[in-house]
């Protein structure tokens, strides 16, 4: 089992106010690096300087921590899109946040894999909560709801706006994992690369 790469000092017993933020960060930081089953709480506890039975008192299990991260990931993106999508009057704004889209995944790519690139092991899904459900729901559906708008608004465009927004998402999560998963393939020009497949998704919002 991997080390952590770095190892705080231990703290003094009760100091910190901050200290689940650090757990956090750490567990971000780690899960980023080696993977959610990569990674134990004891790691987590030696990376902020504390013990186990002080990252307990914050957080009954790691799961409880990836929960948090998961949580957290899409409230992000979800209060990046309802502050920076617009009405959606063409294919143009739909394109505006499907690169806010982008922006999210690629500024914080350990928040984006556990957001979206995480699953459990052996194959299985990650441990469901509500809150996961929930956050993750709200971010697809500012989404589809734009294209519900778009297609309301053209009456010549499709009129699936589920099966086009998952198709979409779906794309654009293609995207920013494969930029973040890898980096050292020759990839053209990023921006270029970016614009056009923003482009051309975008444009899917109008199809039959």
């Amino acid at each position: 089992m991997p080390e952590p790469s770095r190892r705080s000092p231990r703290k003094a017993k009760g100091a910190g106010p901050e200290r689940r933020e650090e757990i956090l960060a750490a567990a971000l930081r780690l899960f980023g690096q080696y993977g959610l089953y990569g990674v134990s709480t004891r790691q987590i506890a030696q990376a902020v300087g504390v013990s186990q039975p002080t990252l307990y008192a914050y957080f009954a299990s790691k799961d409880e921590i990836a929960t948090e991260l998961h949580v957290r990931a899409f409230r992000e993106l979800e209060g990046r899109l309802r502050t920076g999508a617009r009405d959606p009057e063409s294919p143009d704004d739909v394109a505006v946040a499907l690169r806010i889209y982008v922006d999210f995944g690629l500024e914080n790519p350990d928040a984006y894999r556990v957001a979206f690139m995480f699953e459990g092991q052996h194959g299985q899904d990650m441990p469901e909560h509500p809150d996961v459900s929930a956050s993750g729901h709200a971010a697809f559906g500012i989404l589809r709801h734009m294209i519900a708008e778009l297609q309301a608004r053209h009456p010549d465009g499709g009129r699936d706006p589920d099966g086009l927004a998952q198709s979409i998402w779906a794309g654009m999560h293609g995207l920013v994992s494969l930029l973040i998963a890898r980096p050292g393939f020759p990839w053209t020009d990023r921006e270029q690369l970016i614009d056009r497949h923003v482009r051309m998704l975008a444009d899917m919002a109008m199809a039959r």
